[in-house]
């Protein structure tokens, strides 16, 4: 070997590059690999990631928020329909078990007008003594305890809802259609009624009606000689 120009003179250079060290038995670390970083490192990585993470956080906590108030309005507002939905169906079938109670009730009591109307006669003629008028007044509390009324009085305005005129005359005594005869009594259980009162029905004279068939008559009367019997129109 030559000496180099600056006096020295260098071997060969033998680099190792066994990736497992024969003395100590450990794995190298290779110069290519980053090393650990620093305390201070950590710190600012640390730092910025809870500075990042706040933000990410606070945007999925916002959006789970949102789409649990949404199911919640959804869930609330069925339940608030199906209660309203129960509730009219609670009142329909209360409404509807009403009216079937009251229209048996009613048919019941109509079967048994007939009867009604043999103790009255009985009544009125005096045959209704003893044990049998004991029965009858009994009948006719419990009747009564079932809704069950009668009306129809001599005096009552005509009223052809609730009455039916059987028999028609005029009097005097009288300003307007009445009844001045019961021939038959009606009933009524609450608001229905189940048999009409029948009764002689009495109007005051057609000359005494105001504004009606005297008007007419002297409207008539005053028409000129040969005219076909109508009202002069002027």
């Amino acid at each position: 070997m030559t000496p180099r120009e600056n006096g020295s003179e260098e071997g060969p250079v033998i680099r190792d590059n066994r990736k497992i060290d024969p003395e100590t038995g450990k794995v190298r670390e290779s110069a290519d690999t980053p090393a650990e970083n620093t305390p201070t490192e950590n710190r600012a990585t640390e730092k910025r990631a809870a500075e990042q993470e706040p933000g990410e956080e606070t945007r999925a906590t916002a959006q789970a928020d949102a789409q649990m108030s949404g199911l919640l309005a959804e869930r609330t507002a069925d339940l608030q329909r199906l209660q309203a939905e129960y509730s009219n169906y609670r009142k329909r079938v209360e409404r509807d078990r009403v009216a079937v109670r009251e229209q048996a009730t009613a048919s019941v009591l109509a079967e048994l007008l007939p009867v009604l109307d043999d103790i009255g006669r009985a009544r009125d003629h005096g045959e209704l003594t003893g044990g049998f008028a004991k029965v009858s007044e009994s009948l006719e509390a419990i009747l009564g305890k079932l809704g069950l009324s009668p009306y129809g009085t001599k005096g009552d305005p005509f009223d052809p809802e609730v009455h039916e005129a059987l028999m028609h005359s005029y009097s005097a005594e009288v300003a307007e259609p009445t009844c001045v005869e019961v021939l038959q009594l009606g009933y009524r259980a609450g608001d229905r009624i189940l048999r009409p009162a029948r009764v002689a029905v009495a109007e005051p004279p057609e000359g005494e009606a105001p504004g009606g068939a005297a008007e007419a008559a002297g409207s008539t009367e005053s028409a000129e000689p040969g005219a076909s019997g109508a009202p002069d129109e002027n």
